[in-house]
């Protein structure tokens, strides 16, 4: 954790906050440009940079620099031994991952599931896979907590999982239940929240203030918005649920269920009907919509598509973003075209709203939700708030 030592000394402790953020998100910075980025003088830069170094978060390394005057500045990167461990059950499955502070993604694992699973199980997972993890991959790691990304509402305050309505899950202790079986802090939060926030600082909306995400998955279709480079939270917790919106549908013979929410009539389930055939993972789906000539396949990803435009729409009408991102299945329908799909959320946007507006799929792939997990333990343990 950053801290100031025994002085506690607030603005000590932002600034070694600043210079290990600016190596985390934007990269290995010699002590010369950290010295730019960041507005601290050279030798306030030596100080920090040398503190991260004797509390392991950071490493140095000589500069490659050649035909310079002058002694080259070393390189400052986050060091890799520091790693947090990411979760995100699903409705048929359980992704692990353990993730550096550099990035790197040190170990994965997918355990598919025949069941749901619950609070409890998922947890007994973690605990069970960290500890394989611990006398191998992570042998020489430094654990810093576990993040979990979990599709539904989860209470900002304290992590609880208000439901997780594709898993049965309601007022779920989850993260009390994965510190009990790991030993490690535990920070729960919503998957599409934190998708967000990993394409946001590492991924398609980098650069982007003003983002809104939608992520599609088994258990349908979350949302986050980010406004200002902040997620935008709500009252509780609980904003962006972007799949329990109605949609517009002006194709009466488009709809599939009465009165249905956007995530019953643009659905990873539906899309698997069609296309057959036990596919996975998104890949896998992504795939087989891309090659399949079946006139049935084009028909339901047409009509899936025309109402997600609708949705996008509606999204950019309201919150005027940047950066639109699709991630999930949402990406596969995007991908079969995406500038035909930009086209169709342009023309039911106020023409205002769509000046400078950008339609992308998730550049982190199946590894966004991972990341964002991730991301959430990394922020709690060095670079708390307060």
């Amino acid at each position: 954790m950053v801290t100031a030592g025994s002085r506690g000394d607030g603005m000590r402790r932002a600034n070694l906050s600043l210079v290990l953020r600016t190596v985390h998100r934007e990269g290995p910075r010699t002590r010369a440009a950290l010295t730019e980025t960041t507005g601290l003088n050279r030798s306030t830069i030596a100080d920090l940079v040398g503190e991260l170094q004797r509390a392991g978060l950071v490493v140095e390394r000589a500069s490659e620099a050649q035909g310079r005057v002058g002694r080259p500045s070393p390189i400052v990167e986050p060091d890799p031994r520091v790693v947090a461990i990411a979760v995100n059950p699903e409705v048929d499955a359980l992704d692990l991952g353990a993730v550096a502070l550099d990035g790197t993604i040190v170990a994965r694992e997918r355990l598919e599931q025949t069941a749901l699973l619950t609070p409890e199980r998922t947890a007994e997972l973690v605990g069970i896979h960290l500890d394989r993890w611990r006398s191998g991959v992570l042998a020489e790691a430094r654990l810093i907590g576990v993040g979990v990304a979990v599709p539904g509402p989860v209470r900002a305050s304290d992590g609880l999982v208000r439901e997780a309505p594709h898993l049965g899950w309601q007022d779920a202790p989850l993260a009390d239940l994965v510190t009990d079986a790991t030993g490690l802090a535990a920070h729960v939060a919503n998957d599409a929240t934190l998708g967000a926030v990993a394409e946001h600082l590492f991924g398609a909306a980098r650069g982007a203030h003003d983002v809104v995400y939608l992520n599609g998955g088994a258990s349908g279709i979350g949302g986050a918005v980010i406004v200002g480079g902040t997620p935008l939270g709500g009252a509780g917790g609980y904003a962006g649920e972007f799949g329990q919106n109605r949609p517009g549908i002006a194709e009466p013979g488009d709809r599939r269920a009465a009165d249905g929410v956007l995530e019953d009539e643009v659905s990873r389930a539906l899309l698997l009907d069609v296309v057959g055939g036990a596919l996975r993972d998104d890949t896998a789906l992504a795939a087989a919509l891309a090659r399949s000539t079946d006139a049935a396949v084009r028909a339901e990803t047409d009509r899936q598509r025309r109402i997600l435009a609708t949705a996008l729409a509606n999204a950019a009408n309201v919150m005027n973003p940047a950066v639109i991102v699709l991630g999930g299945f949402l990406a596969a329908l995007a991908e079969l075209d995406l500038d035909g799909l930009d086209r169709a959320v342009r023309a039911q946007t106020v023409p205002a709203c769509a000046e400078g507006l950008r339609l992308a799929v998730a550049e982190l792939g199946e590894n966004r939700l991972l990341v964002g997990a991730a991301e959430a333990a990394f922020e709690a343990a060095l670079f708390p708030t307060r």
